[in-house]
């Protein structure tokens, strides 16, 4: 089987990689901006889609499926984003009688739609928060409508994900611009301005199963994964098992996962997220109908390579796992590296790659498609790659995920590495006492002591730079270079080392 990876970036490297292992010939697609992209590097075949312009190249769909025919690709891997929950892409890969690794199209299409996945979902028994059950066609209509439903409110965009189309309103008159902002950004994203409104749960959870099925009835758990931990909605660092559930409720989350995946006759990977409320109740989200960019943190607490099952199924139809055969050893971290400015509100970076040491050892993954000299551009989304750890219990994760924090070094771009590091050693995410308003709450000082850290950082470097020059100008006339040793001794060094632990 011939695999067409429809992406780019680190989850076009995981999937090419995958094909390798397995034997299956792949074929990479790119921008004119990506001809040196890791990926491109990576695949057997290469062929470019068109300029940096994602509308031109990774999200057009004719261009994509030429492609496809012109390598002789018998399948098509979408990845996550771009084109992945593109139910007319799925059908153009399908009718060209090729294979598409995901959901059916039609599966798409029901849960890319918001209202009619919740519509679904209540029919498959699963609890769904109570709502407007409804596109809103005017703020009018909305105003007179929310009369039933208590503030807090969430407007949220019927199409898309992601965290976006989503705003909050706490009153009426909040109610008016936060609708009109909500529409206005999910037709300029999604294509579709369409809005509906459920009520806000305060300290909530984001709990999230993943599902994979084969198309005639059977259905696999892989577990939970905790994704409390954003910022603008948006996942930062995610966790598998979600720390702090009975055994009850995690099979309760479980079972509903299970029994919707049995309902749409589900086939490959899928995420079905819920939120949980501060009592124990959980409700029916949405589903993503697609690998999702956590996907790594199941795969390294129940030992199952996610994406060769999704090959294996396209290429044979079948499973090879059965639900026994699945269990949940461990725990594993994963923290989203961003090229982003904390300084500047977390604003998007660019650059070029200038220096990179990814972290090492037992049980630690790096999944990135960076290199040195890696132009980073602003025509793609910002994250860089994703750190994971594995370890026998929380604390063990915790702790080397700090170790691996530690160790990885980016330079050419900012990144939120030592802002990650402070949320891991946050009391709250020791405890695993934390919901998704978490960063709202505790950012400005989480970001202080990020800050405190990086300059401590900073003066190590330069200490053990000095001390390399000393050391290079000792057999020297002197200029200088003793000087340098006294202000910069092993023991002033080892002192400043001790302020960054």
């Amino acid at each position: 089987m011939k695999v067409l990876v429809a992406n780019r970036g680190e989850i076009a490297v995981r999937i090419l990689r995958a094909c390798r292992e397995l034997g299956f010939p792949s074929v990479a697609v790119y921008s004119e901006v990506d001809c040196n992209a890791r990926h491109v590097r990576f695949a057997q075949e290469a062929v470019c889609i068109g300029p940096a312009n994602a509308a031109e190249s990774y999200l057009n769909i004719g261009t994509i499926i030429a492609a496809a025919r012109q390598c002789g690709a018998d399948a098509v891997h979408p990845g996550y984003g771009f084109l992945s929950e593109n139910e007319a892409f799925a059908q153009a890969v399908e009718s060209e009688g090729m294979v598409f690794i995901g959901p059916r199209p039609e599966t798409i299409g029901q849960m890319g739609n918001k209202l009619t996945a919740r519509k679904i979902a209540e029919e498959a028994g699963l609890p769904v928060l109570h709502s407007l059950n409804i596109e809103l066609s005017s703020t009018a209509q909305a105003l007179d409508l929310c009369r039933e439903l208590p503030f807090p409110l969430l407007v949220k965009a019927v199409a898309g994900g992601g965290g976006r189309g989503i705003r909050e309103a706490n009153n009426f008159q909040e109610l008016e611009q936060v609708i009109c902002t909500a529409s206005q950004e999910a037709g300029a994203i999604f294509g579709n301005n369409a809005v509906y409104i459920e009520p806000l749960v305060r300290g909530a959870r984001h709990i999230e199963v993943q599902i994979l099925g084969d198309g005639h009835g059977k259905v696999l758990v892989l577990g939970e994964r905790e994704c409390s931990i954003q910022r603008r909605r948006q996942k930062l660092i995610e966790e598998a098992p979600a720390p702090n559930l009975s055994n009850s409720l995690r099979q309760s989350i479980h079972k509903a996962a299970w029994q919707l995946g049995k309902w749409l006759n589900y086939h490959s990977l899928g995420t079905v997220e819920f939120l949980l409320d501060p009592a124990g109740n959980f409700y029916f989200i949405e589903v993503n109908p697609r690998i999702q960019v956590e996907h790594p943190v199941t795969e390294m607490v129940t030992g199952v390579d996610l994406v060769t099952a999704q090959l294996q199924l396209a290429a044979t139809g079948q499973l090879n796992y059965k639900q026994e055969q699945i269990s949940v050893r461990g725990s594993a971290i994963e923290c989203r590296i961003i090229a982003e400015d904390p300084e500047c509100q977390f604003l998007p970076d660019t650059g070029v790659i200038s220096d990179l040491a990814e972290p090492q050892g037992p049980g630690v993954r790096v999944d990135s498609a960076l290199f040195v000299g890696l132009q980073v551009t602003s025509d793609y989304d910002s994250m860089l790659g994703k750190l994971i750890v594995w370890g026998e219990t929380r604390e063990a994760a915790v702790r080397r995920m700090g170790c691996a924090l530690h160790e990885f070094r980016i330079s050419g771009v900012k990144t939120a590495l030592p802002f990650l590091s402070q949320i891991i050693q946050s009391q709250a995410f020791l405890q695993g006492n934390f919901d998704t308003n978490y960063l709202d709450k505790h950012q400005p000082e989480l970001l202080a002591q990020a800050d405190k850290v990086d300059g401590v950082l900073v003066a190590v470097a330069l200490c053990q730079w000095l001390q390399q020059y000393d050391q290079h100008h000792q057999s020297q006339p002197d200029n200088g270079s003793s000087r340098l040793s006294q202000l910069f001794t092993p023991w002033r060094m080892a002192a400043l080392q001790e302020q960054v632990r």
